[in-house]
């Protein structure tokens, strides 16, 4: 899982690419890839399928593929290729990344005509970190059985609104109503159907904030729950904790191996996630949902326990805020469902964006907006609606800005290394700076959690039981 950093002097592109590149008259010069090339010319090439066979897709990073557009244009209701059967093709001829050269496969291509208008195109080599650049003419070359037509959304049109949402926001009801008949529509400009509160996890909120609240209290609340009390104590007994001993009860767990904090924000993660049941459509390449929430809580443990103590924030806090910083992903299957598998076929083609542009574009809201809003709705901390709301922000630094702070951090750490779902982002000097943190000292962090990784999938497999239905 762990990546090596390339070095890419020595980096060639795959022959296969090199001698379809030669047949076809098409020069090229290799780039290396980083962050700051033009989003126009880097072409995001997909391989979409319906019952009639594959189309290959080609069209700028600088814009989102609207599946829509291109069933109004083709007729056809085409998504992602199976994931599997792409890595067999990319296997075949030895290859990392699809390249946007439609003879490679031997379906036909639509492109996206604003391509043409850059002078020079960059196009994936097939090898990781490596790029072709082609010349507009030469590119011209390998489109001469390609149709050309307009169904890119620019990014730019996308309107992401960073502001801080307040009582039930004017971006959900929008969303709500745009998406719902007229015979639902009523009922939901009263009320969005939102889960209430379990009874667990209001009497840990209670506790949370309560600053005479003892290990027996928080034990006397999660024994009355049987499931949790399992939960608890199995965690507390798994090897990630190396405790000494045998783990024989709640109070054991608490006092001996997690401690007053952890428990309780374990406790209040455990009982959100079980308010809202996981959807059972998924984009094909994600991480699983609790698999990702147990990685990105332990990294933002970890980088709590590096930051300066004299700017450290609450711990406990800030492990809850990385276990519930995709919450708004459980809300938006819940809010639309029939719109969720809408979102989750655009992810699969646009894997270049950040999921917040395909959800903005497709439903008018974010599922940091809406997750934002639940904390808020539930009374929970402001430290916690603060975190999801601005967790892609990374130069957020208002209220409360060590908590999405952190989650930007471990969430784009964890990226890097191959887990999560959408662009590797850079990470800037000035984030780091703002957490008192070095690079290395992030990195360190990262590696030891993953030196743990078999141990914790164990932990996120046991949120699985209540979702198995």
């Amino acid at each position: 899982m762990t990546e090596v950093a390339l070095d890419t002097a020595t980096l060639h592109a795959p022959s296969v690419i090199r001698l379809l590149l030669d047949k076809l008259g098409v020069s090229f010069r290799e780039v290396p890839e980083h962050p700051g090339l033009p989003a126009n010319s880097r072409v995001q090439a997909v391989l979409l399928d319906d019952e009639i066979g594959a189309l290959m897709v080609l069209f700028p990073q600088s814009q989102l593929l609207d599946l829509k557009r291109l069933e109004e244009l083709t007729g056809r209701k085409l998504k992602a290729v199976p994931l599997e059967r792409l890595k067999q093709m990319l296997d075949k001829h030895h290859l990392k990344a699809l390249p946007a050269i439609p003879a490679l496969t031997s379906s036909p291509c639509q492109y996206e005509k604003s391509l043409l208008d850059n002078e020079t195109l960059l196009i994936q080599s097939g090898e990781a970190g490596l790029l072709l650049e082609i010349g507009r003419t030469a590119f011209k070359k390998m489109l001469v059985k390609a149709s050309a037509s307009t169904f890119g959304q620019p990014i730019s049109d996308i309107r992401l609104s960073f502001d801080q949402l307040d009582g039930p926001p004017k971006e959900v009801i929008r969303a709500v109503q745009a998406f719902t008949a007229r015979r639902i529509q009523q009922r939901l400009e009263q009320t969005i159907e939102i889960p209430p509160l379990a009874d667990t996890a209001q009497k840990i909120i209670k506790l949370r904030v309560d600053p005479n609240a003892s290990i027996d209290d928080i034990t006397g609340v999660v024994e009355t729950d049987p499931a949790l009390a399992a939960q608890v104590v199995s965690w507390a007994a798994s090897p990630y904790y190396a405790s000494p001993g045998k783990i024989r009860s709640v109070e054991d767990a608490i006092v001996r191996v997690l401690g007053f904090d952890l428990v309780i924000n374990l406790a209040l993660g455990l009982a959100l996630g079980k308010t809202l049941s996981l959807p059972k459509d998924h984009p094909q390449q994600a991480t699983p949902y609790w698999q990702q929430s147990i990685y990105t809580a332990a990294v933002i443990e970890g980088l709590t326990r590096a930051m300066p103590r004299a700017e450290r924030p609450e711990a406990g806090l800030t492990y809850l805020a990385g276990l519930l910083h995709n919450f708004g992903y459980l809300l938006l299957a819940h809010v639309f469902p029939p719109h969720f598998s809408l979102i989750c076929r655009h992810l699969e083609v646009n894997p270049h964006l950040c999921h917040s542009y395909v959800e903005q574009h497709l439903l008018g809201i974010s599922r940091e907006q809406i997750g934002a809003w639940l904390m808020k709705l539930w009374d929970m901390p402001d430290e916690l609606s603060t975190a999801l709301r601005f967790q892609h922000d990374p130069t957020y630094d208002g209220e409360y800005a060590a908590f999405p702070n952190l989650v930007c951090l471990a969430t784009r750490l964890l990226r890097a290394r191959g887990i999560g779902s959408g662009p590797k982002d850079e990470i800037p000097d000035a984030l780091l700076e703002r957490l008192g943190l070095t690079r290395d000292k992030a990195e360190e962090v990262v590696n030891k959690v993953l030196e743990a990784e078999a141990l914790l999938r164990e932990l996120a497999s046991q949120f699985h039981a209540p979702h198995s239905h």
